[in-house]
């Protein structure tokens, strides 16, 4: 079991910056790829970014692609998700995402692990 525990959303004005960090737990396989949705009011959950474990490969949407950034910190077990350049659109609950292998699919039910999910709420 891995247990994925979420930290850094808040209300930010458009055009602001927030980093949301991840912290994995548990039956941490190395070889694990990490990753980040999200699901705003009234839609289905979207995928925004993800890494392999060894930070070799990313793969982003095209929405965020150019202001947000996805890293790890393997010593800590730690992915965050740099989010620059924030708009209206990008509200939403933010879901940490972990998956065996190297895969870097966009399909959420493809993950194996999931966090609790931190909100973010840009104003306009």
């Amino acid at each position: 079991q891995v247990l994925l525990v979420e930290s850094g959303g808040g209300l930010v004005q458009a055009g602001g910056s927030l980093r949301l960090s991840c912290e994995a737990s548990g039956r941490t396989v190395s070889s694990n790829s990490m990753g980040w949705f999200r699901r705003a009011p009234g839609k289905e959950r979207e995928f925004v970014a993800a890494i392999t474990w060894g930070g070799t490969s990313t793969n982003y949407a095209d929405s965020v692609k150019g202001r947000f950034t996805i890293s790890r910190d393997n010593a800590k077990n730690t992915v965050y998700l740099q989010m620059n350049s924030l708009k209206s659109e990008d509200t939403a609950v933010y879901y940490c995402v972990s998956r065996t292998g190297s895969s870097l699919t966009v399909i959420p039910s493809l993950y194996n692990y999931w966090g609790q999910g931190t909100q973010v709420t840009v104003s306009s």
